[in-house]
C-alpha cells in the first residue's frame, strides 16, 4: 500500500506522516527531503536557481520514483498534486489523504516557519501571509479535493488516519 498526504504547507503532513508511518510499519518518505537529496540542493536553492518550474520538474520525477516502493507513506509537497498529472498518478499509484486547515490556523504555523519555505519567505505581516495562503489554497484546492480521503487537519492523529484507512476499499 502506498499513502500519500496532501494538503497545503503547514498542514502537518511530515510530522503526521512519520506518526502513521511508524504505526503501520511503513517507510516514511518526505518528498521534499528526496528531492534536496537527489538535486544536492536545498528547495530555498533550488527555487532560486531554478525558479519554481525548475523545482517541479524535479519534483515530479522523484514522485514517480515513490511509486517503486511499497508500504509507504509520503508527505508530497503542498503544491505537488496541482502540477504535471501528479494528482492523477498519486491517485493511481496509492491512496491519497488530504489534510485540510483553514488559512487562519495555517497562517499561525507558517509565520514563524518563513524562512524555510521559498513561496511565502518574503510576507512580514501574517495578515499579508494570510491573503497569500487564500489566494494560493482557493487555486490548489479543487486539486486537493481529488483525494480519495479528507481529513480535517486541527485534531489529526495517526489512529484516526488508520480508522479512514480501514473503511476504506483500496
Amino acid at each position: 500500500m502506498r499513502i500519500f498526504l496532501i494538503g497545503f504547507m503547514g498542514s502537518g503532513k511530515s510530522s503526521i506522516g512519520s506518526k502513521l508511518a511508524h504505526k503501520l510499519g511503513f517507510i516514511f518518505i518526505d518528498l521534499d527531503d528526496v528531492i534536496e537529496k537527489t538535486s544536492g540542493m536545498r528547495i530555498i536553492d533550488i527555487f532560486k536557481i531554478d525558479g519554481e518550474n525548475g523545482f517541479r520538474e524535479i519534483e515530479h520525477k522523484c514522485l514517480k520514483e515513490t511509486f517503486l516502493n511499497d508500504n509507504i507513506v509520503v508527505a508530497t509537497g503542498g503544491g505537488t498534486p496541482c502540477y504535471n498529472n501528479n494528482m492523477e498518478l498519486i491517485n493511481r499509484y496509492g491512496v491519497s489523504i488530504y489534510i485540510k486547515l483553514n488559512q487562519g490556523i495555517l497562517a499561525s504555523r507558517l509565520f514563524s516557519d518563513k524562512g524555510t519555505r521559498p513561496l511565502i519567505e518574503n510576507y512580514t505581516n501574517k495578515k499579508e501571509l494570510q491573503k497569500f495562503i487564500e489566494d494560493r489554497l482557493e487555486k490548489r484546492e479543487k486539486f486537493y479535493l481529488q483525494s480519495k480521503l479528507i481529513i480535517e487537519g486541527k485534531n489529526i492523529s495517526a489512529k484516526k488516519i488508520m480508522e479512514m484507512l480501514a473503511g476504506h476499499t483500496v
